[in-house]
């Protein structure tokens, strides 16, 4: 199999050279940007193209790593007499290979998506932490893919086109999400006299171990603070010395969720106050 990238940005230069340095061939990189995809084939040794066609006829499977905006719009300018027997590949967690690829049945092709759950923040050094990534695959060639990358010692698993807004929607709540969680927390310590950066560090490993342990016994046993100790004086105070507006909806909110998660670890406590007030 020669893979070859359309686009070379963080997704594209990382895969690639994960990809290279487990064994699989690199055709090269095409991209708008020339001095981009000469970089991204000096990185994982192999060639630049200087037309996606070219890319297209000296590869078996293409891999779309532009913006998820573009998927699309970079699949309908591909010609499709050059896509008979081949994969076609995206790495959207948000899109399913039948929309970004419509009809590729068609040109006798098959259309992937190949998602790592990973925070993909660099292009030279994010490819080393990869053997970290579950992947989550779907479309025409799942199977083969979750062969491939189960080699590679990656867990993976295959879902279906239906369920994938809601798939993503787990995975931004797990990573996008967190950040604004984090934002909010370290915005209250400023308010409190702490700078960004004595904010970011007090709460480190406060955070930091409470991640550790939603990992090791789930996240409604690790649960602790006062919703889970059903302290309705305590959020009260919290409510009432936070900002109105976005502030006050995110802690209600989130304080919402946590109290279904304590009712089901103290299903003989009375959470009532606690979910008035929170309303």
């Amino acid at each position: 199999m020669k893979i070859g990238f359309i686009g070379a940005g963080k997704v594209g230069f990382s895969l690639g050279k994960y990809f290279a340095e487990n064994g699989l061939e690199i055709s090269g990189y095409y991209s708008r940007s020339e001095s981009s995809a000469l970089e991204a084939a000096v990185f994982t040794g192999s060639e630049l193209f200087v037309s996606a066609e070219e890319l297209v006829s000296a590869s078996d499977t293409v891999f779309l790593t532009v913006p998820d905006s573009a998927i699309k719009e970079t699949y309908s300018a591909l010609p499709k007499e050059l896509l008979c027997g081949r994969q076609i590949c995206h790495c959207s967690g948000a899109m399913s290979a039948e929309e970004a690829f419509p009809n590729i049945a068609k040109y006798s092709a098959k259309g992937t998506s190949i998602h790592p759950l990973f925070p993909i923040s660099s292009k030279t050094e994010s490819y080393r932490e990869l053997n970290n990534a579950f992947f989550c695959i779907e479309g025409g060639c799942a199977a083969e893919w979750s062969a491939i990358l189960s080699d590679m010692g990656n867990p993976t698993r295959i879902i279906t086109s239906d369920i994938k807004s809601r798939y993503h929607a787990a995975c931004s709540v797990a990573s996008n999400l967190v950040c604004g969680l984090m934002a909010e927390s370290a915005e209250l310590l400023e308010q409190c006299g702490f700078t960004e950066e004595e904010a970011l560090s007090a709460l480190e490993p406060l955070a930091m171990s409470n991640m550790k342990r939603i990992f090791t016994v789930g996240p409604t046993a690790a649960l602790t603070g006062p919703v889970e100790r059903n302290d309705v004086s305590t959020v009260k105070k919290h409510i009432a010395c936070i900002n109105g507006g976005n502030d006050s909806d995110i802690y209600r909110a989130v304080s919402k969720k946590l109290t279904e998660m304590a009712k089901e670890r103290h299903p003989q406590a009375d959470y009532t106050e606690m979910e008035k007030l929170l309303r």
